[in-house]
């Protein structure tokens, strides 16, 4: 997989490179993965002072901000921690929803080994999520995820609280999403498996709000990569 960094770049100033991060590549170095393919790495082999602002999950695509010198990276550090930063994130999930600015509030702890998250209401670290419906499909819903903390697996956990898990999520119960249960008339080659429209969790970055070095409060969006967009049609086009 030939990846041109050059080529996520949405936006670019003296201070800061906002990509689209394609799904499945990591941001950080992962410990027993092919290194060369990390955002991190390659964002420091375009720009050698390359510092990630914050991460997403190797399976989610989208926005990702990448700071190009310690004072950008200080200026939007200190806006997340004063959640000053508004992240906004499309999900598709299981089912018809109708949400409507609506907040989930509970707070999150990490499983044993650290791969997956619970909610836990004695030990665990604040989480909330504000959601909103964005279009209503036959089976399936596109969400808009609003994190107001930045907790690891926030979004999908809290959708999975709503009974909304995120489509192709198995880890917090979400089904994969077949063509023949989109489309009545469907046949499937014989002898072959049905593979779900997407292949990771059905979420993707939509965009970032943040203030750039000279106060500017600025809006950045990337669109949906091909895999994300290919479900949302097929839903569009079968309900």
């Amino acid at each position: 997989m030939k990846l041109n960094f050059e080529d996520l770049i949405l936006f670019e100033n003296d201070d800061y490179i906002l990509i689209n991060k394609p799904p499945n590549i990591a941001s950080l170095d992962e410990r027993n993965a092919d290194k060369s393919l990390s955002i991190l790495r390659m964002a420091k082999a375009y720009h050698p002072d390359a510092q990630l602002g914050h991460r997403l999950d190797k399976g989610t695509s989208g926005i990702l901000a990448i700071a190009k010198n310690p004072a950008a990276y200080r200026h939007l550090a200190m806006q997340f921690e004063h959640r000053d930063v508004t992240k906004r994130y499309h999900a598709v999930v299981d089912g018809v929803h109708d949400f409507d600015g609506v907040s989930v509030y509970l707070p999150i702890s990490p499983i044993k080994d650290g791969t997956a998250v619970k909610i836990d209401r004695q030990k665990g670290k604040d989480a909330e999520t504000i959601f909103n419906t964005l279009k209503v499909f036959r089976l399936h819903t596109l969400v808009e995820c609003i994190p107001i903390t930045g907790r690891m697996h926030q979004i999908r956990v809290h959708l999975m609280c709503l009974k909304a898990p995120i489509a192709n999520d198995p880890t917090y119960g979400g089904k994969p999403v077949f063509l023949s249960e989109l489309k009545r008339k469907f046949n499937l080659k014989k002898d072959t498996e049905e593979q779900s429209l997407i292949q990771r969790v059905a979420l993707h970055a939509r965009s970032l709000t943040f203030d750039l070095l000279n106060g500017e409060r600025t809006v950045f969006e990337a669109p949906y990569p091909k895999d994300f967009d290919v479900l949302v049609k097929q839903l569009e086009k079968n309900s």
